[in-house]
């Protein structure tokens, strides 16, 4: 992880379940909570570093993750929660060095591929009040989990819809800065271009993750990535920068880039 930027805030981690895989931080450590590079994550640095987001709601948990308190000078509590990669692949992308994720505090964020919503719940945290995140969950067990956690975070959107049909829902969700997906299906690539050409503004941003054997199991995960790259570019996307989600995610890909970017202006002779 790079190093992050900034000053730190001194606070104490909960105990709380710390969820499948590595990630969590001890309970009870001192810790300390740092700006991440990216607007809107932190890292928590106690004995173990950890990603974490500051809590919308204060005092919940989304999916038993932990949670670390931290009392500011003037003597108001901050409740930032514990971000493990090993359940989101986009906080797999960030630790794995993607440049930019595009969603920061205020943007609104279009996520194809919900599940439940623990990523989704992160993404919330990220935007905050002033942003909003449009979550589209085909499976109606998980859109239970998402919808009963909307109830309480105002700024998430939960869609039980086909992401591959946006227009049944295009009457929901508004022009939106980022679309995240993760859809783990053979033509992933084209229904986020479908979601794109109703959703998405020109100048946006797209992160999408790729789980290779779901799209070809008999070629190579780089010869995958390299196909979903191309079949992008064809639907007016321009990849920046891909990054593997090794060793949170076997054989998966995060791809990042813009969509329909306005052409530089050549210079005046």
């Amino acid at each position: 992880m790079r190093p992050p930027r900034g000053g730190g805030f001194r606070g104490r981690s909960d105990g709380g379940g710390g969820g499948r895989g590595r990630g969590g931080m001890k309970s009870g450590n001192r810790v300390v909570v740092q700006p991440h590079r990216h607007d809107g994550v932190f890292v928590a640095k106690g004995k173990e570093d950890a990603l974490c987001t500051r809590n919308l709601v204060t005092g919940e948990s989304v999916y038993g993750e932990k949670r670390v308190s931290v009392q500011n000078e003037d003597g108001t509590k901050v409740e930032y929660r514990v971000w493990n990669p090993f359940r989101s692949k986009l906080a797999a992308a960030i630790l794995g060095g993607v440049d930019n994720i595009w969603i920061t505090p205020g943007s609104r964020v279009l996520y194809l591929g919900a599940a439940s919503g623990t990523t989704v719940s992160h993404v919330s945290d990220i935007v905050g009040p002033t942003g909003m995140v449009y979550a589209v969950e085909f499976s109606h067990r998980s859109g239970r989990d998402l919808v009963n956690m909307a109830k309480k975070r105002t700024n998430i959107i939960p869609i039980i819809e086909d992401a591959r049909h946006p227009a049944k829902y295009r009457m929901l969700v508004g022009m939106v800065d980022v679309i995240f997906s993760d859809v783990a299906q053979p033509d992933q690539a084209r229904i986020l271009a479908l979601n794109a050409s109703y959703f998405l503004k020109n100048g946006g941003h797209f992160v999408i993750s790729i789980k290779a054997n779901c799209i070809d199991s008999t070629v190579p995960a780089e010869a995958v990535f390299a196909q979903v790259v191309k079949t992008l570019q064809v639907d007016q996307f321009k990849p920046s920068e891909q990054v593997t989600l090794e060793p949170f995610e076997r054989d998966h890909a995060c791809v990042v880039g813009g969509y329909r970017m306005p052409k530089k202006q050549k210079a005046a002779p």
